[in-house]
């Protein structure tokens, strides 16, 4: 079955919410000013769908009023259900303070759930002062380090796990750069959360 084309523009969404409605964009990634060209949830700048609210499988009408505008790799991850308060909770769940950060905010958690701890205290366990030396090495090494990541199939970007795993791979050449021992990660600590 092919889905109904969307008719309302981009500009009638950005003026329902941000100019008719005067949403409040505290916790959003975006504000009124840039809301026609970045996503709604990550902020990046971006080619922006119209994406609904209430989806139009289950009974959302084509109007400003039930759409949002995100990018693509945003929109692939919205919720969709009846609910239409769940798209803002969504939104400002995600909303970041500065532009273009929202995927690496992402790989930083994404590298805590992994390893029980920050990028950071990884460095600061293993006694390394986060000073203009270990900048330097971070922005050095991490260029030849994406050399050795890759676009998942079909995706157009690094995901914040492939993120995560740079990641990791920085703070070990760290650790042979320093001399130091990076302790493993307890995993049995993360079953617990998990609940096994």
């Amino acid at each position: 079955m092919k889905r109904k084309q969307i008719k309302t523009k981009k500009e009638e969404i950005v003026n329902y919410w941000f100019f008719e409605q005067l949403i409040d964009e505290c916790g959003l990634s975006v504000d009124a000013s840039e809301a026609h060209e970045r996503c709604w949830r990550c902020g990046c700048e971006k080619r922006l769908e119209r994406c609904h609210i209430v989806p139009e499988s289950l009974g959302g009408k084509d109007e400003p009023s039930n759409l949002v505008l995100l990018c693509h790799r945003c929109h692939i991850e919205n919720p969709n259900i009846t609910d239409p308060e769940i798209m803002w909770d969504w939104l400002r769940a995600y909303g970041v303070s500065f532009y273009d950060t929202f995927w690496s905010v992402l790989a930083a958690r994404e590298y805590e759930f992994i390893y029980n701890k920050s990028f950071y205290e990884e460095i600061v366990d293993m006694g390394i002062s986060v000073d203009e030396k270990l900048e330097n090495f971070i922005k050095k090494t991490i260029k030849k380090l994406t050399k050795e990541t890759s676009y998942h199939f079909g995706h157009p970007y690094l995901n914040p796990a492939t993120h995560a795993g740079l990641y990791r791979m920085l703070v070990k050449r760290i650790a042979k750069e320093y001399g130091k021992e990076i302790l493993s990660p307890d995993h049995n600590k993360r079953r617990k959360l998990w609940g096994f």
